[in-house]
């Protein structure tokens, strides 16, 4: 299964169906959410999925609240649509709904929102997850619950489409951890701790190999003006420290200058080896 098949199949075993009101606001946000339709020149609602679990859930939801809906199969999906006279009241709670409700009651309706409506990629891949809604201004209620629930939610509109989604891997996990996706957020902290500490080894990695490419090409440059200075005849008018780095540069091409100071008779560091090699390259280039 996906990861975010394996997040809702969890969102259907703990969530508590005892309490009403979190029933029927974890319903509403089914029924705000982008698989729903409104069918039969106004008369019907229709939620649409391929997961047997999540309808399972959709069903138990209506009828826990005693709302009539007939289930069927078609194709791959299964479809429950129940008279929109029996949901209208709900929709309009939603609509003219107090911000002043619980934070239990929002985070109902965030988790049916994502149930109904919502995704996330394969985190080891890239970290998204979104939830799509039925129209602009229920997309518009969710965004500002979220924020007041703490979580960052950026907000996009597309051709007939209203969305919210996450992109940060922290965000991610604090809005699992807040529809009580509890195995799920654990599962997410694993795969961002591997990518985080693969991440941390590659910029490792690409440093050295920066640095590495840096000694090397310096040391091409150092080891040309050296040779320039024998074929001239020049390399034996330098002063002895210079003739002893350069003689330890043409045996140690690929040394680091902190390593080549350390062979000098007299050890210096390395902004004393750079000044020699610079001075050697000065004289060559004379």
């Amino acid at each position: 299964m996906s990861f975010s098949s394996d997040i809702k199949q969890e969102l259907n075993k703990n969530s508590n169906l005892a309490n009403k009101e979190l029933v029927k606001y974890e319903l509403i946000g089914y029924l705000i959410s982008g698989n729903i339709s409104i069918i039969d020149n106004k008369k019907s609602a229709k939620f649409s999925t391929e997961s047997d679990y999540n309808i399972n859930r959709f069903s138990k939801l209506l009828s826990n609240l005693n709302i009539k809906h007939d289930i069927e199969i078609v194709g791959k999906n299964f479809i429950i649509t129940c008279k929109l006279k029996d949901i209208e009241k709900l929709y309009e709670e939603f609509e003219n709904l107090n911000t002043m409700i619980s934070q239990e009651a929002k985070k109902a309706i965030i988790r049916g929102a994502f149930m109904g409506g919502g995704s996330i990629n394969n985190p080891e891949k890239k970290y998204h997850l979104e939830i799509i809604f039925l129209n602009k201004q229920y997309q518009q209620k969710i965004f500002n619950l979220l924020i007041d629930l703490g979580i960052k939610i950026k907000e996009l509109n597309t051709k007939n489409k209203y969305i919210v989604y996450l992109k940060e891997g922290e965000e991610i996990s604090n809005l699992l951890a807040l529809m009580g996706a509890n195995k799920a957020v654990m599962n997410f902290e694993d795969i961002r701790v591997v990518r985080q500490m693969r991440g941390k080894v590659n910029r490792i990695v690409n440093c050295e190999t920066a640095n590495l490419n840096k000694t090397i090409n310096a040391s091409i440059e150092q080891i040309d003006a050296i040779k320039k200075l024998q074929k001239s005849g020049k390399f034996n008018k330098l002063d002895d420290n210079l003739k002893e780095i350069a003689n330890l540069r043409l045996d140690n091409p690929d040394m680091p200058l902190v390593e080549l100071g350390k062979l000098l008779k007299n050890p210096i560091g390395k902004s004393g080896v750079n000044y020699r090699l610079k001075k050697i390259m000065e004289i060559a280039n004379e």
